[in-house]
């Protein structure tokens, strides 16, 4: 017959087991929150930095360069740099400098206001390739079903709706379209947007339609910019967009 010390001893064993078992449990759970939020909450930092770095490349570019020596915004943040060091437009610049001025040139003046669109550090535009997080001021967004699609531009965006063949799926499942408004970053309706096309700002991948949400706000920019035209979506056509990549389209 047990004693009532050794009684005691296995249930109380027992108590404190099954508390440890709770207590790693719940420290499980929470870790695993955390682990899956920090993609996102690195996200809003990862914008916040390239909207920093945009404005202090503006200040640099301001006060060390020759803005007009500064080459396109066409190409990744890694090709500018060195695009930017080629140019000749600025002093020599210590790496940090060299990206700000990068992000600059890409991305021009920044500010956050608005809703923009979140995009995952690593979603790559199914169209070119590019990854889409480090160019906020164009990121295009299309949730097919389940699956959302990332651009790093209204234009690559454009191809992969328009052209069926290249790009085959299931149109009429369609839930979100979206592109970025480019003076205030934030994310508007694509099919209520306002586009201006044939300016003398590039973005990733050279010409574009760029985004707006006002009228008003599209004739200031075409107005500024050179811009030949204003378009709304549902007058974008194939031709039209392959013209960007000065490419002759029959339709």
């Amino acid at each position: 017959m047990r004693s009532q010390t050794k009684f005691w001893n296995e249930r109380n064993g027992r108590k404190i087991f099954s508390i440890i078992k709770k207590d790693i449990a719940m420290k499980t759970v929470a870790f695993f929150v955390i682990l899956l939020a920090l993609p996102l909450f690195a996200q809003e930092m990862s914008l916040a930095k390239i909207v920093k770095l945009s404005n202090k490349g503006e200040k640099i570019v301001n006060t060390l360069c020759e803005s007009e020596k500064l080459p396109d915004a066409t190409g990744t943040i890694e090709q500018l740099m060195e695009k930017v060091k080629n140019s000749h437009a600025c002093p020599p610049l210590s790496k940090s400098k060299l990206e700000a001025v990068a992000y600059y040139v890409s991305n021009g003046s920044m500010k956050l206001t608005g809703k923009h669109i979140a995009v995952p550090a690593k979603a790559k535009c199914p169209v070119c390739g590019m990854f889409v997080s480090k160019y906020p001021k164009w990121v295009g967004l299309i949730v097919v079903g389940e699956k959302k699609y990332y651009f790093d531009g209204a234009k690559d965006m454009m191809k992969f709706y328009i052209f069926d063949a290249d790009f085959p799926y299931d149109r009429s499942k369609i839930s979100t379209f979206m592109v970025t408004d480019f003076y205030t970053l934030e994310g508007i309706p694509a099919k209520e947007a306002f586009y201006v096309i044939g300016s003398d700002v590039y973005g990733p991948m050279g010409n574009e339609l760029i985004p707006f949400k006002t009228r008003k706000a599209a004739k200031n920019f075409l107005n500024d910019h050179s811009g030949s035209e204003i378009v709304l979506f549902d007058k974008i056509t194939p031709k039209m967009v392959m013209a960007l990549d000065g490419v002759e389209y029959e339709e």
